[in-house]
């Protein structure tokens, strides 16, 4: 009797961690055209995490992936440096709304991806091991600086399974990276 309470609550549990991974985080402006956005600029990204060069390698995964969508043409990492540099932005990272409308018309660009890398890596849980990455992007439209679209998503980690029992190895970080970005992705374009 007590063997089927125990499973009965595991099964709950596992039930409600699925459902509570499950919810969108993500904004989208009703009133944007999504269509009419044909350039972008993807800006460096602010790295949270341990590893110093998770937001270099996040961006270069986000950018290629967002360009072999065709959807948007994606500009070259070295043009966005040099419009940064160009406009004197206080924070590539984090521009304000002016920054961004300076950096549009400069650049030619339809809108202006900000990004923040806040978990990178590998991740420890008792004797489990995985990799985990955390992210969270947003667009602004140039014309205004507003944000006209947010989402994150997180990828990789220990599930309850590895933490019962003890299990490590997961996917790669490269692979958790691109799992992240796709998520990111379906999320924009849905």
């Amino acid at each position: 009797m007590k063997n089927g309470r125990l499973r009965t609550a595991l099964l709950a549990g596992s039930l409600a961690a699925t459902l509570g991974c499950g919810a969108p985080h993500r904004y989208q402006n009703r009133e944007m055209d999504f269509a009419a956005i044909k350039t972008v600029a993807v800006m460096p990204f602010w790295n949270l995490s341990k590893d110093t060069l998770a937001a270099e390698r996040v961006r270069d995964v986000f950018s290629n992936m967002l360009l072999a969508t065709q959807a948007v043409y994606v500009l070259p990492n070295g043009e966005v440096a040099r419009g940064v540099s160009r406009v004197g932005l206080s924070s590539a990272v984090a521009p304000s709304s002016e920054e961004v409308v300076k950096l549009g018309g400069l650049l030619k660009v339809d809108a202006v991806i900000t990004g923040v890398v806040k978990e990178y890596g590998e991740v420890r849980s008792a004797s489990a091991v995985s990799n985990v990455v955390s992210l969270s992007v947003q667009m602004q439209e140039t014309a205004t600086g507003k944000v006209v679209w947010a989402a994150s998503s997180t990828k990789g980690g220990i599930g309850w399974g590895a933490r019962l029992l003890g299990a490590s190895g997961g996917n790669a970080v490269n692979d958790v990276t691109e799992q992240a970005v796709d998520d990111l992705l379906k999320k924009l374009f849905n």
